[in-house]
């Protein structure tokens, strides 16, 4: 089975983990995707999202704006 999970789906069963066991964050993995129907497999995915790390991407270079001539023909008035 392949899904796709959120930082915010991820984070929220990283909450249900930390504050109620592999059981809370199984039933919270199945509340989001609810074609997941068995509890031994959510609990395994559960696990494997739970122990993600967040992704810190690179910082993006700063977007260097030009100047468009007055003469230029796309210019307004």
């Amino acid at each position: 089975m392949m899904f796709v999970v959120s930082e915010e789906e991820a984070a929220a069963i990283r909450a249900a983990l930390d504050q109620g066991g592999e059981f809370a964050a199984a039933i919270e993995l199945r509340r989001l995707f609810p074609g997941i129907g068995d509890n031994a497999q959510a609990r395994q995915y559960a696990k494997a999202i739970a122990g993600w790390k967040p992704l810190k991407l690179p910082p993006r270079p700063p977007v260097q704006l030009r100047k468009i001539p007055k003469s230029h023909p796309r210019r307004g008035p």
